[in-house]
């Protein structure tokens, strides 16, 4: 009888190891399955991306033959549009969230949250992965990105018509992902000024305000040879290096920061007052484009203070792309290789060295001597 019962209880054991076993099993092989939910695996078939917030931002990547574009009016940048798409294909379930933050969490999401819509190109015929037939657009993928974690190391989302959050990461990343999902049609803007090959370059022109001597223009005469003279029409016997150095960086000119939140009155009132430089590049084409450069005042924006009271910031400047009406920020250490002088392109000529005298040393900390 003993014996009977210790089998019963043994034969017990075994069968509840064998059902939480079991049970272990199909949850791990589950969550496997899960954890690619919100991975896309060939991000090449991705033709459109949306995004919306709860604040009422919205915005459309779409891949065009020219590159992607933002809301059909402005061209992404292309290291923006990368990001996205390598976050895209290595996004992993972490873990589902846990019975005893569930609702917090779902509750936080109903009120913080990026909508995530993601478009295919998909067959409607696959045979075995190996035969596909038929490629249409699809919305392949519709999900939510909440709040990072406490650890900052997950992100909380739900899958749209789900009732199960999930801490999502990045496959071989640290830190959280929601910032990458960004709503706000600015933060995918290209910051592009200038993007012109020297070959479609027809001629150039640098103007200094109330400084006419210093200013030049340079035009093609025939392939990669060119005239430069200075405004008043006397010819340089310039630099060829320098010239064509100028001319190539041309190629890839990007700008620091847009400046849309900045009132309109002074908006108006910058792209008013005198310029300082202006610079007219035309192409082969015809297309003419025109940026102009003004002061900008150390701090004036941080404070909200008159610009007047400040002096004049040495490594920043507004300027206003005429041809995209934009007022934006530019930084001396990308642009400043575009505003050299006439002077600078003669043969022979040697920029001179900035002298340090004992009067600014006196003002510097000595913690922060430039030696």
């Amino acid at each position: 009888m003993k014996n009977n019962r210790l089998a019963i209880i043994i034969t017990s054991i075994l069968i509840v190891i064998a059902v939480v076993l079991l049970w272990n099993n199909r949850y791990l092989t589950t969550l496997r399955g899960e954890a690619y939910d919100f991975t896309v695996r060939d991000t090449a078939s991705i033709t459109r991306l949306f995004f919306a917030d709860k604040s009422g931002n919205e915005v459309v990547l779409k891949r065009t033959d020219q590159g992607w574009t933002v809301n059909d009016k402005y061209d992404a940048q292309p290291v923006m549009i990368e990001n996205i798409l390598v976050t895209l294909n290595k996004l992993r379930i972490k873990m589902p969230v846990s019975l005893a933050s569930h609702d917090n969490v779902i509750t936080r999401m109903a009120g913080t949250n990026t909508k995530v819509e993601i478009y295919q190109i998909v067959p409607r015929i696959n045979l075995f992965n190996k035969i596909k037939l038929f490629p249409r657009e699809k919305r392949s993928k519709v999900f939510y990105i909440g709040d990072v974690t406490q650890d900052n190391n997950g992100t909380y989302v739900l899958k749209e018509g789900a009732d199960k959050a999930y801490i999502v990461h990045l496959h071989g990343f640290r830190g959280f992902i929601s910032s990458r999902f960004s709503a706000n049609e600015e933060d995918w803007r290209d910051h592009k000024i200038f993007s012109q090959k020297i070959a479609d370059i027809a001629s150039f022109k640098l103007e200094f305000n109330g400084q006419p001597e210093k200013g030049f223009v340079i035009n093609e005469k025939d392939r990669y040879s060119y005239e430069m003279k200075r405004l008043d029409g006397t010819v340089i016997d310039y630099d060829t290096i320098r010239v064509l150095n100028l001319l190539t960086s041309f190629n890839d000119i990007r700008f620091e920061a847009f400046l849309t939140d900045i009132a309109k009155e002074r908006r108006d009132s910058i792209i008013n007052s005198p310029y300082q430089e202006r610079l007219t590049l035309v192409t082969k084409d015809g297309t003419e484009n025109v940026v102009s450069t003004y002061t900008m005042k150390i701090n004036a924006d941080a404070f909200g203070l008159i610009e007047d009271d400040w002096d004049s910031d040495p490594d920043h400047k507004y300027a206003y792309i005429k041809n995209d009406d934009e007022l934006v920020m530019i930084q001396d250490f990308a642009f400043g290789k575009l505003l050299k002088p006439a002077d600078y392109y003669m043969k022979g000529y040697v920029e001179p060295q900035r002298m340090i005298y004992i009067e600014e040393l006196e003002e510097i900390p000595s913690g922060n001597l430039p030696f």
